[in-house]
């Protein structure tokens, strides 16, 4: 009896699916067979948790990183650069710094508020200027806002 529950044990273990870690992938894009070759890859992990990163790929993709957890309640500080080319053939890079205020990319590439204070469109300025007015006839109880009596436009 014990040599047939072992034998159902080994055959169900046997049938059992197998599982394999995910390969990364190795090809570059969609529709390419192109395979992209890591140049570089130093990562060094200090005892203290600091560590520094620096990849490079054959298809001019760099970054650059170091990090330690200096910040509030030991949270990880980081900060430094990724670069690449973009479809276009414009030069991207990227300046970084992640800490308590989150992440803060800096390039030139990236859009930019204008500066304040900008210049206000005038019919801001009417707008405001209409609200204030309303406003202040609401106060002195003449209501300059839709009556009572309001109703469907014919």
């Amino acid at each position: 009896m014990k040599l047939i529950v072992l034998a159902v044990l080994a055959t169900v273990a046997a049938a059992a699916p197998q599982y394999a870690a995910p390969q990364a992938p190795t090809r570059y894009g969609d529709d390419s067979d192109e395979v992209v070759p890591i140049l570089k890859d130093d990562r060094v992990q200090e005892e203290d948790g600091r560590y520094s990163l620096g990849v490079e790929t054959g298809n001019g993709i760099v970054l650059s990183q170091v990090g330690s957890p200096s910040g509030p309640d030991g949270s990880v500080v980081k900060s430094g650069q990724y670069s690449y080319t973009a479809p276009d053939g414009t030069p991207v890079v990227v300046k970084f710094v992640a800490d308590e205020n989150g992440y803060q990319p800096q390039s030139d590439l990236l859009p930019v508020a204008p500066e304040f204070p900008h210049p206000i469109p005038q019919f801001v300025l009417d707008q405001i200027a209409f609200a204030a007015e309303e406003d202040a006839a609401a106060a002195r109880g003449k209501s300059s806002g839709p009556s009572a009596s309001y109703g469907v436009p014919q």
